[in-house]
């Protein structure tokens, strides 16, 4: 059976993560990595994560009550909001940064991208960028969603993890039309996604990453999640899988071994 490693850098020094999305994953997500923050230095890590949190959208009404938000957020920033709460709640320096995304956004060096965006615009924004060595996916729809850990080709790399582009190519395409429109109401948040899907997804997410970051291994790189009929499927790390499922060769082209 095939693992991913854990990447030697990340073992001794503080791993930088950008959470791309403060909505229904990226708010879970958060919170999420303040706990594991403190997790990995009751275990021994030497440092920890520090998390940058990229978000330009305001609070809602409608994001009250599915979201991780309250009625005194309404109009505020959701990066603010969100990284405001969770160092004053664990004594963290996580930073806030109330902007769009963008190439320049991306312009740092980070270990792990969390993407948790909502449309293929996004996902491309950050395929295009190379400052980062792990992107860590999540999508949902009403009901059921992915959870995609990828990597970018290094020199060094005779294989890698596919990321969310390489399963799913369609995201490449600029063609495709996006639906990103924003609810209006609760309700009609609601009527679009089940109330425990973020949850649901990010919970993946998040075990994902304790399992890398203490035990140092995965031994799969995906997790597909459907909460109507409680079931969620691992994808193992096996080349030979997705290839049959997804098309994805793992092995590097000639072109990529002499870039």
């Amino acid at each position: 059976m095939h693992s991913f490693q854990m990447p030697s850098s990340m073992r001794n020094h503080r791993i930088s993560v950008a959470v791309i999305g403060l909505g229904g994953n990226g708010g879970q997500m958060l919170t999420g990595l303040a706990k594991l923050h403190q997790a990995m230095i009751a275990l021994g890590h030497p440092a920890g994560l520090h998390v940058t949190a990229f978000d330009n959208d305001l609070v809602s009404e409608s994001n009250v009550g599915r979201q991780l938000y309250y009625a005194t957020d309404v109009g505020q920033n959701k990066a603010d909001v969100l990284v405001q709460r969770v160092n004053r709640c664990y004594g963290l320096d996580f930073e806030s940064r109330p902007e769009r995304l963008t190439e320049r956004s991306l312009g740092d060096n980070y270990d792990l991208i969390i993407g948790c965006v909502d449309s293929a615009a996004s996902r491309r924004l950050i395929h295009q960028s190379y400052n980062w060595l792990l992107w860590l996916d999540l999508g949902n729809s009403n009901s059921s969603g992915q959870v995609v850990l990828g990597q970018h080709w290094r020199k060094q790399l005779e294989m890698r993890l596919p990321t969310v582009v390489d399963l799913f190519p369609e995201l490449l395409d600029s063609s495709l039309p996006e639906d990103d429109a924003p609810s209006c109401s609760l309700a009609d948040a609601l009527h679009k996604q089940e109330l425990f899907i973020n949850q649901g997804v990010s919970t993946f997410a998040l075990n994902m990453l304790w399992t890398l970051f203490t035990h140092g291994a995965l031994d799969y790189s995906a997790v597909f999640v459907n909460l109507k009929h409680a079931v969620a499927s691992p994808l193992q790390i096996d080349p030979r899988m997705w290839k049959k499922r997804f098309g994805y060769s793992c092995k590097r082209s000639k072109a990529k071994a002499q870039a």
